[in-house]
């Protein structure tokens, strides 16, 4: 499996598309980015399925609450 990944992914609050750059020289990550159009905080959650050489990204808002 490569290291460096560029991935384009849709903003969950404006719906503008950008490109992300995923390193998965270490391992599962957990993160942030901010959104160039509309400057909201990206929430990322990258796991790296190595049984199944697969790379899962998922994209979500960081206002999400769980009850």
């Amino acid at each position: 499996m490569k290291n460096l990944y560029q991935q384009r992914i849709e903003c969950p609050h404006c719906g503008h598309h950008i490109f992300v750059n995923l390193d998965t020289s270490e391992g599962d990550q957990d993160y942030f980015e901010d959104c160039a159009a509309c400057c909201n905080p990206i929430h990322l959650n990258m796991h790296l399925d190595q049984l199944h050489n697969k790379l899962e990204l998922r994209v979500d808002s960081d206002d999400e609450q769980v009850f």
